[in-house]
């Protein structure tokens, strides 16, 4: 079994790798065990990515195409973190460079003028560079708010509402934007009806009652997909916290039709754990994919200085996450400046690796470390399985990969050191969970009994 542990201390961060074996365990073990149970199984996973932003796009196309060529690599390559999913800003959102729109003005079932010249020049761009070296790519579009002149405030920023009179115009406008990236070659896998759909932002959002949405995804969004030709995506509703998870997606789903179109359920971090509302939604509906759409350290909340503390928001939300359920982790924006942005409405938060483009200086934060642990090791389409531990103190998770490996990943938030015991088939391996630690574990098919 091979182990990978990182460990932070004193601002100093140590990767260390070595092997261990399985013995039998001769002395009826019951104390300190972790024990792995490959033959219940959960969940498949979709994968693990990032968000094209403008913003990404931009602090990307301020270094050399060398440095872009590394950095694109680093998220998606083999040796990188491995991401295989993207999520895609409809227009505008607060990290973009301004708001836009791809139509600013017009009257109901107008798409004249309709342009994508603002993805041309930074988002389209990165995006192509990431499909170059991913193993797989799919994509997932969100909008934040329908251009001005089709809201009730008539503004992208701070809330309002779409007109009822352009909810049919909207729903052709997102099977527009859809078609134009099909048409590049990429590979839309969803498409949500509104990130946060119950907040007023100072910038790009747009408000949805629950009913509100079940209308629009029943009688306008899902028809006008299936007119053209659009039914394999996926409509995802809410993308928003997980505290009314379970509210928003039973009162959309309770809809006949709603329940038959809608095909995966989209949440953020940011109103805390609520992990038992994801098992809430994976129980009564057992066939929508669970995304994790969003999540970042916002600096209005947190220190960007809190390496460890950062690093470790983000192993208890995956684990937390996938052991309630979910199929998928999709992280903010994959690169910001040294500031935290550009943001228009100055909202900035980190990001796993940040370009210091006028010093010529890549900064990797502890929190790419610690997502590389799962989604390096975790492959699309692996199977979440069943597990015990002896101990809160310690969170794991694990899954078997379509190869027949066993990845198991053991996050010690505490200073205090673990040693355990790995329980597989009968068989015993000892693992140290060191102090502040996020340990991850490869067991081949070979060593826990499977022959390929």
């Amino acid at each position: 079994m091979k182990v990978i542990q990182t460990c932070y201390k004193n601002e100093k961060k140590t990767t260390a790798e070595h092997h261990t074996h399985f013995g039998p365990d001769l002395s009826n073990q019951e104390t300190d065990i972790i024990n792995l149970y490959p033959s219940e199984v959960f969940q498949e996973l979709l994968g693990f990515g990032g968000a094209f932003t403008e913003s990404a796009g931009f602090v990307l196309s301020k270094v050399s195409e060398e440095t872009q060529n590394k950095l694109i690599e680093d998220y998606f390559g083999k040796d990188g973190l491995g991401y295989t999913l993207g999520r895609c800003p409809v227009d505008s959102c607060d990290f973009s460079l301004g708001n836009y729109s791809a139509i600013t003005a017009g009257t109901p079932d107008d798409l004249s003028g309709f342009t994508l010249e603002r993805d041309d020049m930074y988002i389209f761009p990165t995006i192509e560079k990431a499909t170059a070296v991913a193993s797989s790519m799919k994509l997932i579009l969100s909008p934040w708010s329908p251009p001005a002149y089709m809201k009730s405030n008539g503004e992208k920023n701070n809330g309002g509402q779409l007109l009822p009179e352009y909810r049919s115009t909207w729903a052709k406008y997102l099977c527009k934007y859809m078609r134009a990236y099909i048409n590049k070659g990429y590979d839309i896998y969803a498409l949500s009806v509104q990130n946060e759909p119950n907040a007023v932002q100072r910038w790009d959002s747009c408000l949805y009652t629950p009913m509100q949405e079940s209308d629009f995804v029943r009688d306008f969004l899902s028809v006008e997909m299936k007119r053209s030709g659009l039914e394999d995506v996926k409509i995802m509703i809410w993308d928003h916290n997980k505290e009314r998870l379970f509210d928003r997606t039973d009162t959309i789903c309770s809809d006949a039709v709603n329940r038959e179109v809608v095909g995966a359920v989209g949440f953020h971090w940011y109103s805390g754990d609520h992990f038992e509302a994801i098992e809430l939604v994976r129980r009564k509906y057992p066939d929508k994919d669970l995304i994790f759409t969003e999540g970042c350290i916002e600096y209005s909340k947190f220190s960007a200085d809190s390496q460890l503390i950062n690093a470790q928001m983000y192993a208890h939300e995956i684990i937390g996450s996938l052991n309630a359920g979910m199929n998928a982790f999709i992280d903010w924006n994959l690169y910001l400046d040294e500031k935290g942005g550009p943001n228009h409405v100055d909202n900035l938060c980190d990001a796993p690796i940040m370009i210091d483009y006028r010093q010529g200086k890549l900064i990797y934060n502890l929190s790419y470390d610690y997502i590389g642990h799962f989604s390096k090791y975790i492959k699309p389409g692996a199977q979440r399985i069943g597990m015990s531990r002896f101990t809160d103190k310690i969170e794991v998770t694990a899954f078997k990969n379509p190869d027949a490996s066993i990845t198991a990943v053991l996050l010690n938030r505490t200073k205090k050191a673990y040693s355990c015991f790995i329980r597989l088939n009968g068989q015993l391996s000892n693992v140290r969970a060191s102090g502040e630690s996020i340990t991850t574990l490869i067991i081949s098919a070979d060593e826990w009994g499977v022959k390929k």
